[in-house]
């Protein structure tokens, strides 16, 4: 029988494998601890969450720093997943924005962004994904000024921000589903009507974000 070398691809697609297991499991696990423990929870204790040694997780992730950006990648990309299932479905711009939102509240235990406490991240991959989710968004918004279904003078930027502020529970509010819920429910009305009230400006952009993220760093 060949003996096979130690360039044997069958010899090294196993441990690869398992890293990529074993990096999914400490994402998933670090998502779980924070959400309850905050950003600041021991690695430790994130690994043991995991079920890997902390050596496992530091060589997946050298720090802190790249773990939790790691985590703001996996929300982009859920982010993006959410818009794809949207945006290939036959709805008015302020339903597509309903379901996006819906969907968002859905998944917002799995997201750890920077608008949700986590650092700001400025690589060129992580503008390129926020770019994406804000010309998606401002798609729909272009689509329901099209279809009269949107009447206010909004931007992807003021979807987020919402977004951002209602999927994160109050610390002592009675019933917050059923408070998110209502709050949906008056934002896309406010979305679908022209108001009494002027929405002030100047409208907040993404380059706005962009700014504010770098001067974090």
């Amino acid at each position: 029988m060949e003996r096979k070398g130690p360039s044997d691809p069958a010899r090294t697609r196993r441990p690869r494998r398992d890293a990529e297991l074993n990096r999914e499991r400490i994402l998933a696990a670090a998502v779980s601890v924070m959400q309850r423990d905050g950003l600041n929870v021991p690695l430790a204790t994130i690994a043991a969450h995991a079920g890997v040694g902390i050596g496992t997780l530091y060589r997946s992730y050298t720090d802190r720093e790249a773990l939790l950006h790691a985590l703001v990648y996996r929300s982009y990309g859920l982010l993006n997943q959410v818009l794809d299932e949207v945006g290939s479905r036959d709805l008015s711009g302020l339903q597509a924005i309903r379901e996006y939102l819906s969907r968002v509240a859905a998944i917002s235990g799995q997201l750890i962004l920077p608008l949700r406490g986590a650092p700001p991240v400025t690589s060129a991959q992580a503008v390129q994904a926020r770019r994406d989710v804000m010309r998606r968004l401002e798609e729909f918004i272009d689509r329901g000024h099209a279809d009269h279904s949107i009447s206010a003078n909004v931007n992807a930027i003021d979807i987020v921000m919402f977004s951002s502020l209602s999927t994160q529970p109050l610390p002592h509010g009675p019933s917050w589903p059923l408070i998110a819920a209502r709050q949906l429910a008056i934002f896309l009305n406010g979305l679908a009507a022209t108001g009494p009230a002027d929405i002030p400006g100047p409208a907040v952009t993404r380059q706005d974000i962009e700014t504010t993220f770098a001067s974090a760093r």
